[in-house]
């Protein structure tokens, strides 16, 4: 592989999950590859063809240097993630299986010659800028928010080996990218109460056309939330971009309360019912902004579907696919 535009051989570490299978579909119409994709206990639903499909535990570092032999570019999905409730409630759940994964998939793709690492990281990693939108920079200015202290250590700890692949191994540097995401929602979202973040959460209560609907917090949090294609796409033109160390905001750069995303996924659905909010349910952090202009002058990148579209396609594809695909 000469170009990072070639991405030549391609791994998609937790090829099964949301981020991964949108990804993987993504790359396969595009004809990159060849594609090897990982999952670990949940199968891929309708996966494309032509993909080689790996069961692995990438918390074994021996599986981890098995599925990198021959790959050129890989793309980190693989995580265990959750809502709310279990980032509140069992913080350290999120931080041990996911720095196993991380580290020892970093270490084999170094010591097997990979030329490029795509790592999909979280906007956990930021500090409280007070509702100021985030950029790259503000990432290492202060510590997390408490709420996220945990998984926000963790990520800041796989981004720092990142650059360290990058720019501190004179003799043998691997090129990483660092993709920090806004509030990822569409076909393929985890939907499973205990699992799904805000998004997924309200789209779930709309279609199953409860009444009343109760909103986990006050519902005046507000999010960055970005429909997954969009999100693939800066993720792809990431991984094309001719630098050796990038980390880069994927977002849509404009906010929206808990209340007006339930509140538009009412409306698509045309399902009328009242709304209460509970501040003793767990919610995370009140603001959280993201400024994109990095992604729009390194990238060209800016989100184009709006929430209207984003929902109305996340809706049919509840409808066309089985529950237990999305209930998990």
């Amino acid at each position: 592989m000469t170009s990072f535009e070639d991405m030549g051989a391609v791994l998609v570490a937790g090829g099964s999950g949301f981020l991964g299978s949108n990804l993987v579909a993504r790359l396969a119409r595009d004809g990159v590859g060849p594609i090897r994709a990982t999952w670990r206990s949940r199968q891929p639903h309708d996966p494309p063809a032509g993909v080689e499909w790996v069961q692995a535990d990438l918390r074994d570092a021996a599986v981890c240097e098995r599925v990198v032999q021959g790959i050129d570019t890989v793309f980190l999905c693989a995580a265990h993630t959750s809502g709310a409730a279990v980032i509140t409630g069992s913080p350290l759940s999120h931080v041990t299986p996911n720095v196993l994964i991380n580290t020892l998939l970093l270490e084999a793709a170094h010591n097997a010659g990979v030329k490029r690492v795509v790592f999909l990281s979280t906007g956990s990693v930021y500090p409280d800028t007070k509702g100021v939108p985030v950029k790259e920079e503000d990432a290492f200015s202060a510590p997390p928010f408490d709420t996220y202290f945990a998984v926000g250590w963790m990520k800041r700890y796989t981004e720092t080996l990142c650059r360290t692949y990058a720019e501190k191994i004179p003799k043998a540097p691997m090129s990483t990218v660092v993709i920090r995401p806004a509030n990822v929602y569409g076909p393929g979202d985890k939907f499973g109460w205990k699992t799904s973040h805000v998004t997924a959460a309200q789209i779930r209560k709309v279609f199953e056309r409860q009444n009343p609907i109760e909103v986990w917090g006050t519902g005046k949090d507000v999010r960055d939330v970005i429909f997954v294609d969009d999100f693939i796409e800066g993720v792809v033109r990431a991984a094309r971009v001719a630098k050796p160390y990038l980390e880069v905001n994927i977002a849509s750069g404009t906010g929206i309360t808990v209340l007006d995303i339930l509140h538009k996924a009412m409306e698509i659905e045309g399902h009328e019912a009242e709304v209460y909010c509970d501040p003793t349910k767990p919610s995370t952090v009140p603001i959280l902004l993201f400024e994109t202009g990095r992604a729009q002058t390194e990238l060209g990148f800016t989100a184009k579907t709006s929430l209207a579209e984003g929902m109305e396609r996340t809706f049919a594809w509840l409808r066309a696919t089985p529950q237990s695909v999305w209930d998990r």
